[in-house]
């Protein structure tokens, strides 16, 4: 059994393996968890989310030792971290950057187990936790985009919390609820500080463990799709397998390599993003009296809040555009139930999911780029069809899954 592993052996692993599973952890996990052995260039992003979360929480450790969480004393605590804090400008830069290096890691490693089926059966429940990290990395992200007490800080809040204000008969109280105060202040940053730094991280790095755990229940997709556990040797090995480590874990530092290089090259020579990653009123503390020209939220926020204002408000109440944000989020939970596919991999798919999928990310990125500028007629009749677009890929799914002809898929994996 794996509880009983190295118990009463000698040496310090077997005085510790006597007290704790560490050798039967590390096997069931790494050394003896067998992994497709077609892994490609899409398998980085998951050991890549990993490394940003861990820059995150020991850069966010660092800075919150340095922060003052109050309206009168934040703005001036940043400009201090970056100016007098020895290293100060480099620790709120890995950590503002890396909050966008976690997004982009983030959506393509959504957007490989969509491609690859990663969600189906028996992965339903991976997927479920994967997408929960997601709200919960939304939320911590929004919580945490409030703390610099910039101009783009405050008055981003300032939107996005009135829009809890549209829900109908407990609107006003829930969004004063949010705010802890009449209008976002010195009490809301706070609030959003306390989740931040302590309970947001909490809730992610449970979320995070649980849907570890579950993937190596079941085991990892890969990109044909098989079951590698279907075909084992006679020691119960599948044959197709191989050792996460020492394989994957060694291919894996070359992604870090990769990613880092690009990291380091954001971080030291454009850190501001062209205004993308740090807007430019975010270097002007919060002045609740003087409105930015435009207001948008970060740009991984943007392809909801672009389905957002394209929704035309009913009655002078923005609550339906509100529910269209909300639900483009919601229908990512229910994917596993829409692919009506024989397949899962979408390289043995039918060309209507090829087609649709393409169609589904250029309309999510032009709603993120629609999303940053500000609203004219012409752009918002593009995000609404863009929106519509978004939707109708999960809609119709069900549709074109079982319609399309599907191709055959092989016994073994194909490398």
């Amino acid at each position: 059994m794996a509880g009983t592993r190295n118990k009463g052996n000698p040496g310090i692993m077997g005085w510790i393996d006597d007290r704790f599973p560490a050798t039967a952890m590390w096997e069931d996990h790494l050394s003896k968890y067998y992994a497709p052995k077609n892994f490609n260039f899409w398998y980085f992003f998951g050991s890549l989310a990993l490394l940003v979360l861990v820059n995150q929480i020991l850069t966010g450790i660092w800075l919150t030792m340095s922060y003052n969480p109050s309206a009168e004393g934040a703005f001036a605590s940043i400009e201090y971290i970056m100016r007098d804090v020895e290293y100060g400008w480099l620790l709120r830069y890995m950590h503002s950057t890396g909050a966008s290096a976690f997004f982009v890691v983030v959506y393509l490693h959504m957007l490989r187990g969509m491609m690859y089926g990663s969600y189906r059966k028996p992965r339903e429940l991976v997927w479920l936790f994967g997408m929960t990290i997601y709200l919960a990395l939304m939320a911590e992200a929004f919580m945490g985009y409030l703390l610099p007490w910039g101009q783009m800080s405050y008055w981003g809040a300032q939107v996005i919390v009135s829009l809890f204000a549209a829900v109908p008969y407990i609107g006003p109280e829930l969004a004063e609820w949010i705010r802890g105060d009449y209008l976002i202040s010195g009490i809301t940053l706070n609030r959003f500080f306390s989740l931040h730094v302590v309970a947001l991280p909490i809730v992610l790095l449970a979320l995070v463990v649980l849907h570890i755990i579950a993937l190596h229940e079941v085991g990892s997709n890969n990109p044909d799709g098989i079951e590698i556990k279907d075909n084992k040797d006679e020691n119960g090995v599948p044959v197709d397998g191989i050792p996460f480590h020492p394989y994957y874990s060694v291919k894996d530092i070359v992604g870090v390599v990769v990613f880092l290089f690009v990291f380091c090259a954001v971080i030291f020579f454009f850190p501001e993003g062209g205004g993308y990653l740090i807007e430019a009123p975010n270097f002007e503390p919060a002045n609740p009296l003087k409105t930015p020209e435009h207001i948008a939220p970060v740009w991984y926020f943007t392809p909801f809040y672009a389905m957002l204002r394209a929704i035309p408000p009913i009655l002078g109440s923005q609550f339906p555009g509100v529910v269209v944000m909300g639900a483009a989020i919601a229908i990512l939970f229910v994917l596993p139930w829409l692919d009506r596919s024989p397949v899962k991999s979408i390289r043995y798919k039918g060309w209507m999911s090829k087609v649709m999928l393409v169609i589904f990310c250029v309309s999510f990125v032009i709603l993120g780029y629609l999303g940053v500028v500000s609203s004219t007629p012409t752009r918002t009749l593009v995000a609404q069809i863009c929106t519509a677009l978004y939707f109708a890929y999960f809609f119709l799914m069900p549709f074109y899954t079982r319609m399309e002809s599907t191709k055959p898929v092989p016994e073994r994996v194909t490398g």
